[in-house]
């Protein structure tokens, strides 16, 4: 039986690219020498210390800093800017050489000046390229398959920055010119980025699942503590949570389809695609996934916590006081058929909403979307992603069915929080239905295929970007 896998052999001469300078024995150097040495790269080390080479990979060349820099045109210099000094003394020996920063800081704006441009006026005499710096040791050891495969790369000069972008594809990594060495400060914040597109949704899932949770709180537990004199606080762990989590899921879903609504009625406006959209609408825009997938996991919460609903005490002593009275009044719960229907369909309308609110999700992901062309993307996010809101609307809907109708319903004149929650996705889901009749589709069709409704009354055309949603 033959192996699957085939014995890594040394490589020979006729195979190994050109010779590759690192300067630096750290996690990120052995990560990267390691890598060249498996795309047939000669690898040379320059180190403070050679005879200290344990930890770095079998087949590379360990060499002082000056003996190094001599046997290879392209230099990584992965060090930290603190330890720059000692290139000064090699100012000679990095004569025309290619100098790759890949180093990052601790903060923004922690020093005045880019790394790679304080690198550059330490040795004017060699071409200082900015890239790597984007890339983790991790992505280089798994390959690029787990981890970010894009290499950003700015610099000054073309001819070193096509050396870099050669070395990258050679490590199966996607390479993107950023420009010049002034993008260095831009490309070296990168890293130190927290969630920046996520931000927003986050913000707004913490206010949407604070004002729930207080509006339920009042109504439920303070009500009845003022006005019945009961404590009924306990709810507070998984009722109440269980009515927030479902409505703010609904909430977050409707307001992934908002702004696609916003702007397409901007453009019936407008008249034509041409125009910008306002700023708050095109960050709208760009953080609907995030506000999708957040949407996505509260809806998991109200799964589980629904799950664990027949398992608490409170369920337990409800049902047996209610067992044991009809048993002692010798009374039977008659059969409703109505009640039936109604409770089949809230669980079918949640569990199918549910299943394409998971697909919705999975789609979103990177490696499913590339799979997918633009107009089966579309298809799931966007008329797919309709249905699952239509279908978690009817859910809500069945949920209450006629409890708006009763004054019970209407605590301290406060309506129930499942009708709240109704509101904006009942505004959606109507704007769209407006959307859809023929003869706004087909004119809404028209202007994001480039027609408009009277160049005399689109002003600035020539100045502002197409998008298309």
């Amino acid at each position: 039986m033959k192996p699957d896998t085939l014995a890594m052999t040394e490589l020979n001469s006729r195979c190994k690219q050109d010779a590759v300078c690192i300067f630096g024995t750290g996690d990120f150097g052995r990560s990267l020498g390691l890598r060249l040495l498996q795309a047939g790269y000669e690898v040379i080390y320059g180190s403070r210390d050679p005879k200290k080479s344990a930890l770095l990979p079998k087949g590379a060349l360990v060499l002082s800093h000056a003996e190094a820099a001599q046997m290879a045109r392209v230099i990584f210099v992965a060090v930290h800017r603190e330890h720059y000094s000692f290139l000064t003394s090699l100012t000679q020996a990095l004569e025309g050489k290619v100098l790759v920063d890949i180093s990052n800081n601790l903060s923004r704006g922690q020093y005045p000046q880019a790394n790679a441009e304080y690198l550059s006026t330490l040795v004017p005499g060699a071409v200082v390229v900015k890239a790597f710096n984007t890339i983790s040791a991790w992505a280089l050891q798994s390959g690029g398959l787990d981890a970010n495969r894009q290499v950003l790369i700015c610099g000054d000069q073309q001819d070193a920055k096509q050396a870099v972008v050669d070395i990258a594809h050679s490590l199966g990594l996607t390479a993107l010119d950023r420009g010049s060495l002034r993008a260095a400060s831009e490309l070296e914040d990168i890293p130190l980025q927290l969630f920046p597109m996520w931000r927003l949704p986050f913000r707004i899932a913490i206010g949407l699942l604070a004002a729930f949770f207080f509006y339920v709180l009042i109504r439920d537990v303070i009500y009845a503590g003022v006005t019945e004199g009961k404590d009924i606080s306990f709810r507070i762990m998984v009722s109440l949570a269980n009515k927030a989590f479902p409505m703010v899921a609904l909430v977050m879903l409707a307001l992934c389809y908002l702004p696609g609504v916003i702007a397409a009625f901007l453009q019936l406006y407008n008249g034509t695609k041409y125009r910008r959209f306002p700023n708050w609408l095109d960050r709208w825009m760009l953080c609907r996934k995030q506000l999708g997938l957040l949407a996505l996991a509260f809806a998991f919460l109200h799964v589980l916590y629904t799950f664990a609903i027949p398992i608490r005490y409170y369920v337990f002593h409800r049902r047996f006081t209610f067992t044991s009275t009809m048993i002692k009044e010798n009374k039977t719960y008659e059969f409703d058929n109505v009640m039936a229907w109604r409770s089949d369909s809230y669980l079918a309308m949640g569990m199918l909403g549910f299943a394409l609110f998971v697909l919705l999700g999975i789609t979103s992901l990177p490696s499913v979307s590339n799979s997918l062309n633009w107009r089966e993307f579309r298809c799931i996010q966007s008329k797919l992603g309709h249905v699952t809101l239509l279908l978690c609307t009817a859910h809500a809907f069945l949920y209450g069915w006629d409890k708006f109708t009763k004054p019970s319903a209407y605590k301290w004149w406060m309506p129930s929080a499942y009708m709240v929650s109704l509101v904006v996705p009942c505004v959606v889901l109507v704007l769209k239905l407006v959307l859809i009749t023929p003869c706004i589709d087909g004119t809404i069709t028209r202007i994001r295929q480039g027609w408009e409704r009277s160049a005399k009354d689109i002003k600035d055309a020539k100045n502002t970007q197409p998008l298309i949603l």
